[in-house]
């Protein structure tokens, strides 16, 4: 790995350009900016900017907000943003063609985070929960391929739309 492929606090982080699913294209290619890290939002924006980004076919870079809210939040949330985040690299890994991969992840994270209560991000979790589990069912069918802008959820179902 040489210099470039560092980052500022020396570890290790792949500087080559990542499109909309998160795949790494050739280095000097025209690629997606990527989410940075650690940014500490309210619940509002998280949300907000989650659904931006899967309206805009980028569940990775979804899932990268779900995560950070998941690791700076406080820990009595942490269930919910860290199923979230695997809804969302779910839809990446079905997007990318891996079936199994989405299918797994889809239902992992529905799991995670079925029963819990999202009113008061406005999040529709048993709506999701639906969502996740049908998109799984339809991906391990060898349903069409997953077109994520067309399969992007709906997080909200009140308020923050």
């Amino acid at each position: 790995m040489n210099a470039r492929d560092r980052d500022d606090e020396g570890r290790a982080r792949s500087a080559r350009p990542r499109d909309g699913l998160g795949r790494p294209l050739p280095y000097g290619d025209a690629g997606v900016e990527r989410q940075p890290e650690g940014v500490v939002r309210s619940p509002g924006e998280t949300v907000r900017e989650a659904q931006r980004l899967l309206d805009a076919g980028m569940p990775f870079h979804a899932h990268e907000v779900f995560e950070d809210a998941w690791k700076s939040g406080p820990e009595d949330g942490a269930p919910l943003w860290r199923g979230l985040a695997q809804l969302a690299v779910g839809l990446t890994h079905a997007a990318r063609g891996n079936a199994v991969g989405g299918a797994r992840l889809l239902r992992r994270g529905a799991a995670g985070i079925d029963g819990l209560d999202g009113d008061a991000y406005g999040i529709d979790v048993p709506g999701l929960v639906r969502w996740a589990r049908e998109l799984a069912g339809r991906v391990e069918a060898g349903g069409p391929a997953v077109d994520p802008v067309r399969e992007a959820p709906r997080l909200a179902g009140g308020g923050l739309e």
